[in-house]
């Protein structure tokens, strides 16, 4: 569908299942847009129109032009006037600082659930593993960071630090993975996507060493091979 005067082209939507849970459609709707943001299917420094948004999900404009005033508060977006809404630029030196950051939560978090999480439920986080894995082979990079973020998010909250499951969805919402268009067109984002199970298989196997070379290689890629623009 063309895009209207003054906005950026029109980006397929699809609303995302949540989890299975019920949702409003500005939840629903918010998960999506919150994701191609991340993605860089809705482009930095581009204005997007709610109308031709709300064409896409085949929704009124109102949950639209919520979802995306909750965006404006997580700092993603920021409204324009008569126009819209426009995708914030984030620079090379504020995603290395959320990489770090990352980095020093994330994995030694992860790497302790080796040996202290409750087996049952690291195994319960494998249909959404899988679901990272299948939406790569589906080449939906939207529904690739949706399961991503939840994957890792769920697996987080087995510490049972919430303040910390917190500071990270933050971090995530705020990083960008510009070079997934890139290595799905290369055919190697199935390959990334199977990390996710070796992830569980380390947790699985009580082996904290293995949990650690696999996410040091998973994070790397954020300021690597899925950060570069496509």
């Amino acid at each position: 569908m063309p895009a209207r005067a003054g906005a950026a082209p029109a980006v397929a939507m699809t609303l995302p299942e949540m989890g299975g849970r019920r949702a409003s459609y500005r939840e629903r709707i918010g998960e999506a847009l919150r994701a191609a943001v991340i993605a860089g299917e809705l482009a930095p420094g581009k204005v997007y129109s709610v109308p031709v948004l709300a064409e896409q999900f085949g929704v009124s404009a109102t949950p639209v032009r919520e979802a995306m005033l909750d965006l404006v508060k997580e700092e993603l977006v920021e409204p324009v006037p008569n126009k819209g809404f426009r995708v914030k630029v984030v620079s090379e030196a504020q995603l290395d600082e959320y990489t770090k950051l990352r980095e020093l939560i994330e994995i030694p978090t992860t790497v302790a659930l080796a040996t202290t999480a409750d087996l049952a439920d690291i195994e319960a986080l494998r249909p959404l593993a899988q679901a990272i894995v299948d939406a790569a082979a589906e080449e939906d990079l939207i529904a690739y960071v949706e399961a991503d973020m939840r994957f890792h998010l769920e697996m987080l909250a087995l510490s049972g630090n919430a303040t910390l499951v917190e500071t990270v969805r933050n971090l995530r919402q705020r990083s960008r993975l510009y070079g997934l268009t890139a290595l799905m067109e290369l055919g190697e984002l199935e390959e990334s996507a199977g990390e996710h199970l070796e992830i569980l298989h380390g947790l699985l196997t009580r082996d904290p060493e293995y949990v650690r070379q696999v996410m040091e290689l998973h994070l790397s890629h954020v300021r690597g091979s899925w950060a570069q623009p496509s």
